[in-house]
């Protein structure tokens, strides 16, 4: 999961090299979602017949290919073919690797593996932009050293991998694997329009801060440093894993309108940090917005798990993970559309006022219906 942040303090390194626009980076990043997206559509049952670690070991061997081709980049198509094979690699891992780990789990181990799948997860994403902002700004080869050390960490991940036992004892061949539709049952419509909305704004609150966050740091507050600039956006990754280990203190119903506070909270933030160029809001918005993310995600998944009906979950979550996803893709290229006409403080503002809209409809619908929760 690191290697699908890693390349986000090298954006404007990657822009000094290749002269292209800021439109240009959110096209790059929103690429990697899209493929999440078409793999969680097509194939993203197949660790159930195939195997954990077969599906598995594809992640990693996509995720091999992904840093080959930043390591080989010579032009803005090497960066659209490494962002695709990230994202390939992100939806074979999604669901495999958080069923692996819950199945491997001891006896009596379960809440224990749920923490170890969200640290692994989360902190994973937290952890690409602070590694390949320290190597990029404190070692040599800016934009090689960050994707060679990835590919070392890739080689252990698959020793390790290798030697640990399958889970699925039924396995199936490939050719049984079918793409599933989204689909909703009608008990589940309810808790899904807000539990989606919260979701969708979360999601897009963390591609705006992936994609264009290092590029308003510089520009505006003349922050050239990309280790600052990998820790700012790992910090709001950071938090989002400290936000869904909340939920089990504040509980299901709570985490989800909660949620959507934080993150109308951190959006307000970020418009301050965006119209007065202040460092210490946009620490605080990545703070607060990341644990609403947090908060709002975990809550999302809980609720509509639990008012699936039996032998729907599957295709219920898969459902909210795309809307999720596409929160990533669609408003970023949304800001990037907007950056050249009115500047990139102005497509910020736009995209905030758009997203608090949409999370305030869900925070004052949650007020009127809250999730029902078992007792």
């Amino acid at each position: 999961m690191a290697g699908t942040t890693l390349p986000t303090p090298l954006y404007p390194l990657y822009q000094e090299k290749f002269g292209f626009s800021e439109l240009t980076v959110t096209v790059v990043y929103a690429v990697y979602a899209f493929a999440v997206i078409g793999v969680l559509l097509l194939v993203g049952n197949a660790s159930d017949a195939v195997g954990r670690r077969a599906v598995l070991l594809w992640g990693l061997g996509c995720a091999a290919a992904s840093a080959a081709c930043f390591l080989c980049a010579t032009g803005l198509g090497w960066l659209y073919a490494g962002r695709l094979l990230s994202g390939l690699s992100a939806g074979l891992f999604t669901g495999a690797a958080t069923a692996f780990v819950m199945e491997l789990a001891p006896y009596g181990g379960a809440s224990r593996a749920t923490f170890v799948a969200t640290a692994a997860n989360m902190g994973g994403l937290g952890c690409g932009p602070l590694l390949a902002g320290v190597l990029a700004q404190y070692a040599p080869w800016p934009l090689y050293l960050p994707f060679a050390v990835h590919l070392a960490l890739l080689a252990g991940s698959a020793a390790v991998l290798l030697r640990l036992p399958e889970t699925v004892r039924e396995r199936q061949p490939l050719s049984t694997v079918r793409p599933r539709r989204p689909a909703l049952p009608v008990r589940v419509r309810a808790v899904f329009a807000p539990a989606a909305i919260a979701s969708f704004v979360g999601f897009a609150l963390f591609g705006v801060f992936t994609s264009v966050s290092p590029a308003f740091l510089a520009e505006s507050l003349d922050v050239d440093n990309h280790a600052v600039s990998g820790l700012v956006v790992a910090l709001a990754f950071f938090a989002s894993t400290a936000g869904q280990l909340a939920v089990g203190r504040v509980g299901v119903g709570r985490s989800l309108p909660l949620g959507c506070a934080f993150l109308l909270a951190g959006l307000a933030l970020l418009a301050g940090a965006l119209h007065w160029n202040l460092m210490s809001l946009v620490v605080l918005s990545a703070l607060v917005g990341g644990a609403g993310q947090g908060l709002a995600f975990r809550g999302a998944l809980a609720a509509v798990a639990e008012a699936s009906p039996a032998g729907r979950h599957a295709t219920v979550i898969s459902t909210l993970f795309v809307v999720a996803y596409a929160g990533i893709s669609v408003p970023v290229i949304g800001v990037g559309v907007l950056t050249d006409p009115i500047g990139l403080e102005n497509a910020g503002l736009v995209f905030i006022a758009c997203m608090a809209v949409l999370v305030t409809t869900a925070a004052a619908y949650l007020l009127r219906r809250p999730v029902p929760t078992r007792t």
